[in-house]
């Protein structure tokens, strides 16, 4: 496949990198990934993996844009409160770069359709703000042997890690199972910087680009951390290995996909 005239000068600053050059961008716009969530992080990972040209995005979102996300949910406007959020995120997109073909999934994401849903593509990213639903991601992205990012923020703190099948740890082998319910404050109890979304979210887009091209270090076996009132990171060392993981692990209890428990449609 080679790169129209167009499509050179779009992405003329990443073929000027070496470690991309016309290869990865070639690899970039062959690439299929999946953002589960189309809030704070899902908004600005999708935007710059359009802008890269990763040449098919899925977005799953069961809900509606609502006033209160745009203050870290960039993807979406003011015009568009009341939309679906996939199709605010498909229409962006398609504005920001028309090599993009999107998938929209406008849809509650469960253990019934989730194995479905991340079949086709590369690699996943994990936008959601509720532990049942994070766990149901990375359970499903184990079984099925597809790398995702994980991420989460609250306040003014960020997170995120990366799951790669056979290298280092996943979500559950570090976090076990969800929280007692009510034991974490959400986004919308405790708050949340709008900036950090895009923070985090744009972290989340990078480890996507550089699986995709096959270059840098991946967050596998380790956990990011980002205080932005301290403006420190901290990168936290995991274990290379749980043999204990249920679903991971040398003998997993967990074969078959299940839902922790009833969990909201809404998304950071």
């Amino acid at each position: 496949m080679a790169l129209s005239d167009e499509q050179l000068e779009r992405y003329s600053r990443h073929i000027t990198l070496k470690e991309i050059g016309v290869r990865g961008q070639k690899k970039l716009l062959a690439a299929k990934v999946l953002i589960i969530g189309a809030g704070g992080l899902g908004a600005p990972a999708a935007m710059y993996l359009a802008a890269a040209g990763v040449g098919t995005i899925g977005i799953a979102d069961c809900d509606t844009v609502g006033l209160s996300n745009l203050q870290r949910q960039i993807i979406h406007t003011t015009n568009d409160v009341g939309k679906p959020k996939v199709q605010s995120a498909a229409e962006t997109i398609k504005a920001l770069n028309p090599d993009v073909e999107v998938i929209t999934y406008q849809e509650y994401v469960s253990s019934r359709n989730i194995a479905d849903m991340i079949s086709g593509y590369d690699f996943i990213i994990d936008g959601t703000d509720n532990f049942p639903a994070k766990f149901l991601i990375n359970d499903a992205c184990v079984l099925g042997a597809k790398p995702f990012c994980h991420a989460g923020i609250l306040r003014f703190e960020g997170q995120l890690m990366t799951y790669v099948p056979g290298k280092g740890p996943c979500y559950r082998c570090i976090f076990g199972a969800p929280p007692p319910k009510e034991a974490v404050p959400s986004c919308r109890e405790a708050g949340v910087i709008g900036a950090m979304a895009g923070i985090i979210g744009t972290m989340q887009a990078l480890e996507a680009v550089k699986y995709i091209t096959g270059q840098g270090t991946l967050l596998t076996g380790s956990m990011l951390i980002f205080d932005g009132l301290k403006m420190e990171w901290r990168k936290v060392k995991l274990p290379a290995r749980v043999t204990e993981c249920p679903v991971c692990g040398d003998s997993p209890t967990i074969t078959e996909l299940f839902d922790e428990e009833q969990h909201s449609c809404s998304l950071l």
